[in-house]
């Protein structure tokens, strides 16, 4: 059995152990230690990276009591290696564990909801409780968490003799019976847990509630603390700043900008789609009447302009009225209708014909053509249905 040195030590991330076994493994190898201070993945949280003896540790895992550390080189068994943590990720996973504990606690003291999910990512962490939370639920329970920190209150992490263990009550996702490690956050929280903490809430930081949603009758909440709290603001600050200066409005007046901007833009696509179906009549007419086809390209009417151009055309041909967008590079986009053919019944042969795809109804079909636009000029100057 691996000596667990995280247990006794969450601060410790330089050690030397010995290499008990090296196996070769599917993209790497497994490396088993008599000691380690690499923290397993577990309880939600992503496993410890480092190095052992100078060979990077990308994944630890634990199965049935032994701990393996995957690495992409094998090390020599029976040698004593030098080993080290990424300690900053490791402080700032637990920062955000702690934290986590510290919100969860409050949350199933103040609402009696339990805990219900747990995970660590990149980017936050997220907690599910087992019952709804109101946007004033976490804002008080917020607050009172970033009170714990500024308290900083003593963080206690062991494992009770069987014979205490009865006498606790604490939070457990699991039915535990044995070696079960509890984490006392006095007065806020007791929780049976597995990974490294820090030593009182003041290392914590700052707790943020980033935002929550329902999830499976409960709520999902996402949440930062610490380190990673502090770079999550920087990136809000800047984008905040930044678009302060494409709106030229300060900060605090960003909202309603955007919200003007919208609007704007709303009665712009308005006013684009008007003028849009006015060219489309105004082309329509400017072309003179037909047996044959009518074949036009455009790249300034909006698709529903578009569509109405091949209407106002089909009234002018006696065969097919066609409209294409796009370019030659990229291929193009095409509506043909009739009303003297069945473009349905024809729709595989100009397909074919315009190296393309597309469906539609009997009286007009929509899809992409891969040609230039000679190729489908002439198409539609000598074909006939």
């Amino acid at each position: 059995m691996t000596e667990k040195l995280y247990d006794r030590d969450a601060y410790l991330h330089r050690f030397t152990a010995e290499v008990t076994a090296c196996e070769a493994v599917k993209g790497g190898y497994a490396v088993q230690l008599d000691r380690t201070a690499f923290f397993p993945e577990g309880g939600g949280q992503k496993a410890d990276t480092g190095r052992i003896g100078g060979v990077a540790v990308t994944d630890v895992q634990e199965e049935n009591g032994v701990i393996r550390h995957y690495t992409a080189a094998p090390l020599t068994v029976g040698e004593r290696a030098d080993c080290a943590l990424d300690f900053e990720q490791r402080r700032r996973r637990m920062q955000n564990h702690s934290g986590e504990h510290v919100v969860s606690g409050l949350v199933h003291s103040l609402f009696g909801y339990e805990n219900v999910g747990f995970h660590m990512g990149d980017s936050c962490m997220t907690m599910d409780y087992s019952g709804e939370l109101s946007r004033t639920d976490l804002e008080r329970v917020e607050t009172l968490a970033n009170e714990a920190v500024r308290d900083d209150l003593p963080i206690r992490a062991w494992y009770p003799a069987p014979e205490e263990l009865g006498g606790f009550v604490y939070r457990s996702k699991l039915e535990l019976t044995e070696n079960v490690r509890l984490v006392e956050i006095r007065g806020v929280d007791l929780c049976a847990c597995c990974a490294p903490h820090v030593k009182s809430t003041g290392e914590i930081g700052v707790i943020k509630l980033l935002d929550a949603e329902r999830h499976r009758g409960g709520t999902r909440v996402s949440a930062l603390c610490g380190m990673d709290a502090l770079d999550d603001y920087r990136l809000r600050q800047d984008t905040a700043a930044e678009a302060s200066r494409l709106l030229s409005v300060p900060r605090d007046k960003i909202a309603p900008a955007v919200e003007r901007l919208l609007q704007e833009q709303e009665r712009q696509k308005e006013r684009i789609a008007a003028l849009s179906m006015a060219l489309a009549g105004a082309y329509a007419e400017s072309l003179p009447a037909t047996e044959g086809n009518l074949c036009v390209f455009d790249d300034v009417l909006d698709e529903v302009a578009l569509r109405e151009l091949v209407n106002l055309l089909m009234e002018k041909c006696g065969g097919v009225a066609a409209a294409f967008s796009g370019s030659d590079r990229e291929g193009y986009r095409y509506i043909i209708g009739s009303r003297h053919v069945d473009l349905r019944a024809h729709a595989r042969e100009i397909n074919a014909a315009v190296n393309g795809r597309g469906g539609g109804t009997s009286a007009m079909i929509q899809g992409r053509a891969n040609m230039s636009a000679d190729q489908l000029r002439h198409y539609l100057e000598f074909v006939r249905f």
